[in-house]
């Protein structure tokens, strides 16, 4: 690959975009439309940069959203690559990591939950996995939802009563858990099953998670019958029971194809300027759950362009099945067919089904689309109006993208902490959240003025300096509400005047007589503190808002006290890891009886050799 790209000039839209013709090649590549402030505008791929950019720069007749971008280009970045896959690949990184503003674009927060088999233990264990696949072992999936992975173990517990449990609760066990008593786990741990028995179960396990689910059932059938025949009751009872458990596996799949073993599923439907994808999993013939999704585009955008843009994004860093199944067909479907398989390393069809099992499959994910789509539109209607309603009791000129809201958290001042969440058009933005350990040394155990004058502090400075570096990148809240009175207002009020911040409402939201919620009362500056009608859908949103930074606040205090409570000082002792801390404390009781151990008692603990117990010796002595 290599780099290209033109000279500063005054000149935007066909006239700027015309002056990079002479120097461009009749290649495949990437090009980036930019404005003048910097920000992408657009990221798009060509089999030839040079007749690409010449339709654009002559000015032909384009749809109004292309048109508009045109204008706005102020400058080109070009990269040209050895084919046209090549360029699609690199195209669909750009726009998932640059996410512009006139392409097809989503949020992908996370990856997708797989199950793990592990392979690197004599009794393996199953369990849910997310992120990188380091550990040895078999992965099965993706599924659409962590929910979707935890109902699918909670029932291959009953039907193969596989350990759950860590390598280090495994070696730990002197008799069975409640899981053997609830008939989830078989306790090798405590030696209830041999290893052979135990890797017959997960034989098992994976030939059911590989398809093989009539083989598995039909053998455990046999089994049932010929222990019933031979007078063991129990043991039947038992292999009744993992039958039934592998049967709610089928039937909480719902469908479950027979024409394809393992395929991705995405159905569009679009309506108002918005779309909805479902994404549907099968995996050895089973379902394995299915997500919505709703990219962002403009609303002109023709739903075919809108999936094709959709599918390269979402397997720009995932592994594409043989077969994706489309609800329409799209323009690049054999380059796009192609790109996927390049990098997945096998071959992958992309096929729109007319008729049969796969079409029946189709329609079935279109018409969640179409009712998902139709849910989030009334949703989001019903959100407009009440953002409108902010604007209009705030007094803001239009209804507010980005409101931010502050809690402290503490117990008698220890272990203080802030939090903010953020809402907005879309609802509550969970990436958005933020949560402050205050760190002043000289702050009053227990004063939230001084609490809350940190966390703005530090949340507006931050705020400024981005602002000064990329004014595009700054996320500037519309309405700044706090949890508290007009003391807390008036720390807020004083931090923004001190860091020069103008343009932020502010507001707080305290708690009416006897903490009775309708009857909170509100401050601003330069107003009387006023109340809302106790009816208000308004005031109930407000009233959502503070709980959830309430909530929010509480549950990082509770996990940061949590932490405290299990930390020892022998964590902070280099040399002192897992194993020997486990030794220290199951020798002497405490970490307080370690502290106060002589030289010669360290020495006689496994593991601790003569110069660890001098370091440890060390710690607890300085002098």
């Amino acid at each position: 690959m290599n780099d290209a790209t033109g000279t500063d000039a005054p000149l935007k839209g066909p006239e700027r975009i015309g002056a990079y013709l002479k120097t461009l090649p009749d290649a495949p590549g990437v090009y980036r439309m930019l404005n003048d402030r910097g920000e992408v505008l657009y990221v798009g791929k060509a089999k030839s940069l040079k007749k690409r950019v010449t339709s654009y720069a002559r000015g032909a007749v384009h749809s109004e959203r292309l048109t508009r971008m045109i204008s706005e280009t102020a400058e080109m970045i070009f990269v040209t690559t050895a084919s046209e896959t090549e360029a699609l690949l690199l195209e669909s990184n750009l726009i998932k990591r640059l996410k512009p503003r006139y392409n097809v674009s989503y949020r992908d927060d996370k990856s997708f939950p797989n199950i793990l088999l592990r392979q690197d233990h004599p009794f393996p264990q199953l369990l849910k996995h997310r992120g990188a696949k380091s550990t040895r072992g078999i992965y099965f999936g993706p599924f659409a939802s962590a929910g979707a992975v935890n109902r699918t173990l909670n029932t291959l517990q009953r039907a193969f009563l596989l350990r759950s449990c860590s390598d280090s609760v495994f070696e730990s066990r002197t008799r069975p858990c409640l899981l053997f008593q609830i008939k989830r786990c078989s306790a090798p741990c405590t030696g209830r099953i041999d290893q052979a028995g135990y890797a017959e179960l997960v034989r098992e396990a994976e030939q059911f998670l590989t398809g093989k689910r009539r083989t598995v059932q039909d053998q455990v059938v046999r089994d049932m019958n010929a222990a019933a025949a031979a007078l063991d009751f129990e043991r039947a009872a038992r292999l009744r029971d993992r039958i039934r458990a592998m049967s709610h596996v089928q039937e909480s799949q719902g469908i479950n194809p027979t024409t394809f073993s393992d395929a991705d599923v995405f159905a569009a439907h679009s309506e108002g300027g918005q779309t909805c994808i479902q994404v549907f999993f099968f995996r050895a013939g089973q379902n394995w759950g299915n997500r919505p999704y709703f990219p962002r585009h403009a609303a002109d955008m023709p739903t075919a362009e809108v999936l094709e843009s959709f599918i390269g994004q979402f397997y720009d860093d995932r592994t594409a099945p043989r077969l994706i199944l489309l609800s329409e067909g799209v323009t690049n479907a054999h380059l796009l067919a192609l790109a996927l398989g390049t990098r997945a390393g096998h071959k992958v069809e992309i096929s729109v089904p007319e008729r049969g099992e796969k079409r029946q499959i189709v329609d079935m994910a279109v018409t969640n689309a179409r009712e998902q789509l139709g849910r989030r539109m009334a949703e989001n209607t019903a959100q407009r109006e009440l953002l409108e309603g902010v604007a209009e009791i705030f007094g803001l000129e239009s209804p507010p993208r980005r409101i931010e809201v502050y809690d402290n958290s503490h117990i008698q001042g220890a272990h203080a902490l802030g939090a903010m969440i953020v809402a907005g058009p879309d609802g509550f933005e969970k990436g958005e959240y933020r949560k402050f350990n205050i760190k002043s040394a000289e702050l009053t155990p227990g004063d939230d003025y001084a609490m809350m004058r940190e966390v703005l502090t530090r949340r507006f400075s931050r705020l400024v300096k981005e602002n000064e570096a990329d004014e595009a990148k700054a996320k500037w809240p519309d309405l700044a509400l706090i949890d508290g009175g007009p003391g807390q207002l008036a720390v807020a009020q004083a931090v923004l005047e001190d860091l020069g911040v103008e343009d932020v409402c502010l507001a707080a939201i305290s708690k009416g007589p006897d903490r009775d919620a309708g009857r909170e009362h509100f401050y601003m500056p330069g107003r009387e503190p006023f109340r809302l009608d106790p009816r208000s859908p308004v005031l109930y949103y407000l009233q959502r808002l503070r709980d959830e930074a309430h909530r929010f606040a509480i549950g990082s205090h509770r996990k940061k006290r949590s932490k405290a409570i299990g930390a020892s000082p022998l964590d902070e002792i280099g040399g002192v890891g897992a194993a020997r801390k486990r030794a220290l404390l199951q020798h002497f009781g405490s970490a307080k009886a370690v502290a106060g151990a002589s030289l010669a008692d360290l020495e006689s603990v496994g593991g601790v050799n003569r110069t660890l117990a001098k370091k440890i010796f060390d710690f607890f002595h300085p002098g």
